[in-house]
């Protein structure tokens, strides 16, 4: 089985204002990203961005064949929101934005506003596989990409920019600690037992504070000594698949042109012992100059300016279990 996770990267109908602006430039989307999940041929693959229903259905019509898709009902603001599409059908176990009860709000803004919960809401899953049910969370954590009253992508100074980064790091710790919750409910305390999943556009790199938020009990991190070595921790962690990733594929975008591993996997106990490999990408898609590197763009702080771009700005990331 292939399991992944993949950022389409603003994926709506043109015209509107986030979408293509034509139809032409909304084709050339849906072809290459079909191209992508045609050569990938996933099983299960959690998605994000994706601003209208209708324009996933009109890729998974480019794509072909039989595919089953469940959405999250909480978009944020733009009306982007996250999904899953598999090739076996899905039963929808949460679609929540909330933070834990005993989370308070936290600042967004410097006029005092609160956040009280997710940007966009979290998707729960589970689908019965041939190796038996898989549960699966989505969520898109809330950017490192920061925006300021008024809709500038800029700063009026430093001390503004060092505010909304606070201010945004606030907000992606609090959703990291509710997308923990809903991964403590799929585990249920059994994790050397469930085949759990968490998959998604984290927006930080693995060691990141609130990537690491996730992981649940510390210990026993792939490549570690402890990997082999059960202990009480099991049945509550969760395994990020990083470190099966071949270092020179170790990256899902690239950021003014600096590479970084945004979007991950992360697997309970019972896959993280019956993973083969992991990568990023689809294999058929090195660069001119090596087989090994990925033909992403370098992304900047201008989110317009891919708006008639074909493809994501993100690759694919995934695991195949045995």
């Amino acid at each position: 089985m292939l399991l992944g996770t993949w950022n389409l990267e603003n994926l709506y109908r043109p015209g509107g204002p986030s979408g293509p602006k034509d139809k032409a430039a909304y084709e050339a989307k849906l072809a290459a990203l079909a191209a992508v999940v045609t050569a990938l041929d996933p099983d299960v693959l959690g998605v994000q961005e994706v601003g209208e229903p209708e324009a996933l259905a009109d890729l998974l019509e480019t794509v072909g064949g039989t595919w089953h898709a469940a959405l999250s009902a909480h978009p944020d603001g733009r009306g982007i929101r996250v999904g899953v599409i598999s090739r076996t059908p899905l039963e929808v176990l949460a679609d929540t934005r909330a933070y834990p009860a005993r989370l308070r709000p936290v600042q967004a803004d410097d006029s005092g506003a609160t956040s009280d919960g997710s940007g966009r809401g979290f998707l729960a899953v589970q689908t019965v596989t041939p190796a038996g049910p898989l549960r699966v969370a989505v969520a898109h954590l809330k950017s490192k990409l920061l925006s300021y009253p008024g809709d500038r992508f800029f700063p009026r100074d430093e001390g503004e920019r060092a505010r909304y980064g606070a201010y945004a790091l606030y907000r992606r710790a609090a959703e990291a600690t509710a997308l923990r919750a809903l991964a403590d409910d799929l585990l249920a305390g059994d994790g050397r037992e469930r085949d759990v999943a968490v998959l998604g556009d984290l927006n930080d790199e693995v060691q990141a504070a609130t990537t690491q938020i996730l992981l649940g009990p510390p210990g026993s991190e792939l490549g570690t000594r402890g990997f082999e070595t059960p202990d009480q921790g099991d049945a509550a962690r969760l395994w990020d698949v990083a470190p099966l990733i071949p270092a020179e594929r170790r990256y899902s975008r690239i950021n003014s042109g600096r590479r970084e591993l945004i979007d991950h996997v992360l697997t309970s106990h019972r896959l993280v012992h019956r993973l083969t490999s992991a990568g990023t990408g689809t294999g058929t898609d090195a660069g001119p100059g090596s087989r090994e590197e990925l033909r992403l763009p370098s992304v900047g702080l201008d989110p317009a300016a891919r708006r008639n771009e074909p493809g994501s700005d993100h690759a694919p990331v995934w695991v195949r279990i045995d």
